[in-house]
């Protein structure tokens, strides 16, 4: 007769509180995940958006499929609430109330708030907002502005070699400000008084043969040019002057010559060269 053991046939409690214990934590996780993806919302839903309080109808956020607030209130995601209920959008509220507008009724917001709208849709992937504030001032003008500066190499490189070479020379010298010297040339044709030039002014028109008889690198710290549009050097310059000013940089620049260095036979390089000065404080 064998005698079986009342440890075998009597599994320890420890065991068995054991394996109660992991069934009983995978079974709310379970739940938990299914709870997430079933999350209902009301039809008014109170938001906390970074602090700021807004009320609204959930087919207002959910009016245009492919967006992030469509995504985010479509049930299949977690969104966290405040202590008062709010649900939680973790982003500055300032102009939250603009996109509001538009998903209720189209309106768009006014110039002045364009440009922070504009950047608030792009966050929420809003198509049709950001498409309709790209037909209006400044967006519209900002879009053309970027197609001139689209055939300029390297311009926004050049836009940090500005900054980076005045921020340097300005803390060697202990100095409150920093002066550059910037060439800005729409062609790269030099151009004598003392003949007609037997090549086309034009760089874009000239064989790479011609071209090379007239390379060179003017001696100033940042070079911008040439381009084939019609915008001209003052177009240039006033979106420098533009760029720089909308990183809180104060610039003043003025002509100060041309940079004159011969090249070949009677030709000299006539490319104008400004005098940036960058103030920092």
């Amino acid at each position: 007769m064998v005698a079986v053991s009342d440890r075998l046939a009597h599994p320890p409690e420890d065991a068995m509180a054991s394996s109660d214990s992991e069934d009983g934590f995978r079974e709310p996780s379970a739940t938990r995940a299914q709870n997430l993806h079933r999350q209902q919302f009301p039809e008014v839903i109170p938001l906390n958006v970074g602090g700021m309080y807004f009320t609204t109808r959930l087919s207002t956020l959910k009016r245009y499929e492919d967006t992030m607030l469509a995504a985010m209130f479509s049930g299949r995601h977690y969104i966290p609430t405040d202590a008062e209920g709010r649900y939680f959008i973790d982003r500055d509220g300032t102009y939250f109330g603009d996109v509001l507008n538009y998903l209720r009724c189209g309106d768009l917001p006014t110039r002045e708030r364009a440009k922070a709208v504009h950047k608030e849709a792009q966050f929420y992937s809003i198509g049709p907002l950001l498409e309709s504030l790209e037909e209006v001032q400044p967006l519209t003008g900002e879009k053309v502005r970027q197609s001139f500066l689209d055939l300029m190499p390297y311009y926004k490189e050049h836009l940090e070699r500005i900054i980076d070479i005045a921020k340097l020379r300005a803390m060697q010298r202990k100095a409150r400000f920093a002066k550059l010297k910037i060439c800005v040339f729409k062609e790269e044709m030099p151009v004598t008084p003392y003949e007609c030039p037997p090549f086309n002014p034009l760089r874009f028109e000239r064989s790479e043969s011609e071209a090379k008889l007239f390379e060179h690198h003017c001696d100033v710290d940042v070079s911008f040019g040439p381009w084939d549009a019609v915008a001209d050097v003052y177009d240039l310059l006033h979106c420098i002057v533009t760029d720089l000013s909308d990183r809180g940089i104060i610039v003043d620049h003025q002509c100060i010559g041309v940079c004159d260095k011969h090249l070949i036979n009677h030709y000299y390089c006539k490319r104008p060269i400004y005098e940036f000065k960058i103030t920092w404080w």
